[in-house]
């Protein structure tokens, strides 16, 4: 099969579109015919290695000191199953599925992949019947990871929410989400996609080139740092009291229960994924380098 892969740390041109050999499945495992994936920030840090420095010598250690352990990418995934092992009860050939691997297996950069119906880490599920496989494929992990840390922070209806970086994967799934319980959102993003942020339905949306948050007179019962940029101490000074700070710098969970929900919230039209650019996975090399402008909107989809 054709896969991606990388056999050093670097930049985009480490990526090499090669033959690899077909997973086989075991027992407990699904063999799935993938249709789309995506570029992740997680993505993005592994393929460059790209870790904070008090970090980086034990995700050396964890992911490969001096290459990879694992070596196609690739988290995000939607496809077709075409073949399930003798144990496997929650799903049948020819159903269509999307999900996410752990940070630590990879492997959607490929044509086929193998995974468990059942795992700790990972996530799968049938796909929202409302959506094609290229919008599948990046709902997982953004999605998920609003949903947990908007829970975590207790959101509920009449709440006020700051979501920081409201234009990202991340950012944009909160927004909807948030707005989908019924919670007073606002935005913060770039000049160039307050347009945007404003369609997902942020009730306000702040331009940070231009104001700062932290010294506006507006406070709110949480706020949301979706890229891991800001200050918890700073942004405190907007907070009001009893309110909660979260961050994608905490530990979130992935869950078949979880994406399910997703899927749920998905067919329902409370969100949809936002899409910035998509390439043929021939053209990885160029989607990373995208990614790697920081300029990213939303979603980024690949096509295999």
């Amino acid at each position: 099969m054709k896969a991606v892969v990388y056999k050093k740390y670097g930049g985009p041109n480490v990526l090499q579109l090669k033959d690899v050999p077909k997973p086989v499945i075991q027992s407990n495992e699904v063999l799935i015919k993938i249709i789309a994936t995506s570029v992740t920030a997680g993505d993005v840090r592994l393929r460059a290695s790209n870790f904070p420095p008090l970090a980086w010598l034990p995700a050396r250690l964890f992911f490969g000191l001096f290459t990879p352990k694992k070596q196609i990418l690739g988290h995000e995934f939607s496809g077709h199953i075409v073949q399930v092992g003798d144990k496997v009860t929650r799903f049948k050939t020819g159903d269509e599925v999307y999900g996410t691997t752990s940070m630590l297996k990879t492997g959607a950069y490929a044509e086929f992949i193998a995974v468990p119906e059942f795992w700790k880490q990972g996530a799968l599920s049938l796909k929202p019947n409302n959506k094609d496989f290229k919008e599948a494929a990046v709902l997982p992990i953004g999605a998920m990871t609003a949903l947990y840390l908007l829970k975590k922070a207790n959101t509920y209806k009449d709440k006020r929410i700051l979501i920081y970086g409201a234009s990202g994967s991340v950012g944009s799934y909160a927004v909807q989400i948030a707005k989908s319980i019924g919670a007073d959102v606002t935005g913060v993003c770039s000049s160039r996609n307050i347009e945007m942020v404003a369609s997902l339905g942020a009730d306000t949306v702040i331009d940070y080139t231009k104001e700062d948050f932290t010294k506006s007179n507006k406070m709110y019962d949480i706020i949301f740092d979706t890229v891991g940029k800001l200050s918890k101490v700073n942004s405190k000074t907007a907070l009001l009291k009893g309110g909660k700070y979260v961050t994608t710098k905490m530990i979130t969970k992935q869950s078949n229960e979880s994406l399910e929900e997703v899927k749920t919230l998905v067919e329902k039209q409370a969100i949809r994924p936002f899409i910035d650019k998509t390439y043929a996975l021939e053209d990885i090399q160029k989607a990373h380098a995208y990614v790697d402008t920081g300029r990213k909107r939303g979603n980024i989809s690949i096509i295999i």
